[in-house]
């Protein structure tokens, strides 16, 4: 199974997965943006849009299922995956492509109003205030508005701490 954590910057999905990895049994994390990572890392460059966003790349959406996919055959149990997914028809082509492997996959919105998103990505230690993370608050909350709260579980981590949205995530998936 895959336990996908959804939202944008600042939503908590990095810290809420490590902490859902420890509550469920037989769990590890897969990044996918590791994947998109590794075609950012391609010489030259890959053509086409994507230079800003590895998303666009039309590569990343099936390596992200077939990298999932063949983990999940050599160790089984669960893999959660904190990945930002924004435009609708790329997490179809996910979730399509996991479901043709039979893979079920229990996909988690985090959310946070606007404000708190604004205060945790300007407040953040690690990455510091971040113009690249700023710019995706306007397309998550119209992403938000339009499809994606409809196709997950929204968890609103606005007053929660990360400990208590993992706790939801993995009563969630163990009821």
């Amino acid at each position: 199974m895959i336990v996908w954590l959804n939202g944008t910057h600042g939503a908590g999905k990095t810290t809420t997965s490590a902490l859902v990895r420890q509550l469920i049994p037989d769990s590890r994390v897969l990044d996918a943006e590791k994947v998109g990572e590794t075609l950012m890392d391609i010489t030259p460059a890959l053509p086409g849009p994507g230079t800003d966003n590895f998303q666009h790349w039309p590569p990343w959406r099936p390596l992200v299922v077939e990298t999932a996919r063949r983990v999940l055959d050599y160790t089984g149990g669960t893999l959660v995956m904190p990945m930002t997914v924004l435009v609708e028809q790329y997490w179809r082509e996910i979730s399509a492509g996991l479901a043709h492997h039979a893979i079920p996959v229990r996909h988690f919105v985090l959310h946070a109003d606007q404000e708190t998103l604004r205060g945790r990505i300007e407040a953040d230690t690690v990455l510091g205030p971040s113009l690249f993370r700023l710019k995706y608050l306007e397309p998550y909350a119209e992403a938000a508005r339009t499809w994606l709260h409809g196709a997950a579980e929204v968890v609103d981590t606005t007053h929660l701490t990360p400990a208590q949205a993992a706790s939801r995530i993995a009563e969630a998936v163990k009821s």
